[in-house]
């Protein structure tokens, strides 16, 4: 994969105009972008018939969680419309990811369309506090915990993992290349890091082993978004020659 396969934008926007706008600003620089709850659950399908027929990729982050049976059908569902990603929660468990692994592999023998399926290991706005207050796991870090999922997600033959940037290298050495590894969190050098906790920069992550880089507010912020994504993706080629 070159630079640009590696770039995810994210169309966190309250509306399809909006979204729209800025497609068509970045042109060909950016092929992948992501819809996630904010713009699917205001505009539907539209925003991805709005992808589609600029020739983009989709990666529908609406992250999966709920029994094996209801998830199978609600990623049935989204498989008529020809996205390229797709999100389940790990915490789902391993009957529900594979579930879904069975669904989708089912699709390839028969040369049907079947998107990459990846399983989100701990949000990036949560970090240890989280992990001891709330689910009760006093003795375990946040690179466990996040190991723990992504060793299950690749048993149960998902396709790859969402992890942040932090969690990256060391999935790369106990995975090797079993598990494509997607990255949210990014912020380019100078950026703010908003509400997430656990972040790094897009040359870090790419350095350290990550397949995709998703980025958002960085480049859907800013006055200038086109001259923010030629900076990443100039940080993703360094990235890449020192990984």
């Amino acid at each position: 994969m070159n630079a640009k396969d590696r770039l995810i934008v994210a169309l966190d926007f309250d509306s399809l105009k909006k979204a729209e706008k800025l497609v068509d600003l970045l042109e060909d620089d950016v092929t992948t972008y992501k819809v996630g709850l904010q713009l699917f659950t205001k505009e539907g399908y539209r925003s991805l018939n709005m992808l589609k027929k600029r020739n983009k990729k989709i990666f529908l982050d609406l992250k999966f969680h709920d029994i094996p049976n209801t998830v199978v059908g609600a990623v049935s569902s989204v498989l008529e419309h020809g996205v390229d990603m797709l999100t389940i929660h790990a915490m789902g468990g391993f009957d529900m990811m594979e579930s879904v692994a069975k669904l989708i592999w089912q699709r390839r023998e028969n040369k049907s369309h079947a998107p990459k399926i990846f399983a989100v290991t701990l949000l990036t706005s949560l970090d240890s506090a989280f992990l001891q207050d709330i689910i009760g796991a006093t003795s375990r870090s946040v690179q466990e915990e996040v190991l723990i999922l992504a060793q299950a997600a690749r048993s149960a033959g998902i396709d790859g993992v969402v992890a942040s940037p932090l969690e990256v290298k060391m999935l790369r050495k106990k995975c090797g290349d079993e598990l494509l590894i997607l990255t949210p969190g990014i912020r380019p050098k100078g950026s703010e890091k908003n509400d997430q906790q656990r972040s790094a920069t897009p040359f870090d992550a790419i350095k350290d082993g990550a397949d995709y880089i998703v980025v958002g507010r960085p480049i859907t912020a800013s006055e200038k978004p086109k001259s923010v994504v030629k900076s990443i993706l100039k940080e993703i080629k360094d990235g890449l020659k020192n990984s």
